[in-house]
């Protein structure tokens, strides 16, 4: 049996994106990972990793969920849309950790991440925020179901 655990940052984020980008079908089929930074460094106030964009029409039937990973830094216009759909949260990466901020459904964000045992923050900005921290690769499975409870309200209310 295997007792390491995954506590770096980089990695972690990685895993996440792995698992995001792995599903076609459902809420999380509606998801893209866009404007990563293959070359990100983890700080301790949290490097931007990339984004997560959800798109209601990406993912139905006869599509093969193939929107590509975005890397020409396309920017977001003041509602958060990109050309692979609208940006609903962010990862960034420390170098033990990472943590997901929450742009869409923060409201579910928090309850489903505390359900979870996930830690969770808000960020007083405006719009107001949701931070949901992965503190090791255990974690990133809760966290992607998390993802997956936003992206199933986005879909449940049409985007």
């Amino acid at each position: 049996m295997v007792h390491d655990e995954i506590a770096d940052g980089e990695r972690i984020g990685q895993l996440l994106s792995s698992e995001i980008h792995g599903h076609e079908r459902g809420s999380l089929g509606r998801l893209a990972v866009v404007d990563a930074d293959t070359d990100v460094e983890p700080t301790e106030a949290g490097a931007f990793a990339y984004a997560v964009a959800f798109d209601p029409d990406r993912g139905e039937e006869g599509d093969e969920g193939g929107t590509e990973d975005n890397e020409n830094g396309t920017e977001d216009d003041e509602e958060g849309e990109t050309d692979d759909g609208r940006r609903i949260a962010e990862v960034y990466v420390h170098p033990d950790r990472a943590h997901v901020e929450f742009r869409a459904g923060i409201d579910r964000a928090v309850e489903t991440a505390e359900r979870e045992g996930l830690r969770v923050r808000p960020k007083a900005v405006e719009p107001p925020r949701t931070l949901v921290f992965v503190e090791n690769g255990a974690e990133v499975k809760a966290a992607l179901r998390v993802v997956r409870a936003v992206a199933a309200d986005l879909l449940e209310d049409g985007g």
